[in-house]
């Protein structure tokens, strides 16, 4: 399992833009979404460099990531 602090993370539309960027990656990917938080747990089989390259690229960079 994947875990990030995504400080952009704001609203439905980022929720769907954070899950859409994994699943164009891995779509078996599981994605959860905690916005109170700004975190985003990802259950994937890819690797973890190409999951916050793909949430970099639709403008969600990882905190830790």
């Amino acid at each position: 399992m994947l875990e990030y602090d995504i400080a952009k993370l704001s609203c439905g539309h980022c929720v769907r833009a954070v899950t859409e960027a994994v699943q164009e990656v891995d779509p078996a990917a599981r994605v959860e979404v905690d916005l109170g938080r700004k975190h985003v747990s990802i259950q994937t089989q890819a690797e973890a460099a190409r999951i916050v390259a793909a949430l970099a690229e639709a403008g969600y960079p990882p905190a830790d990531g």
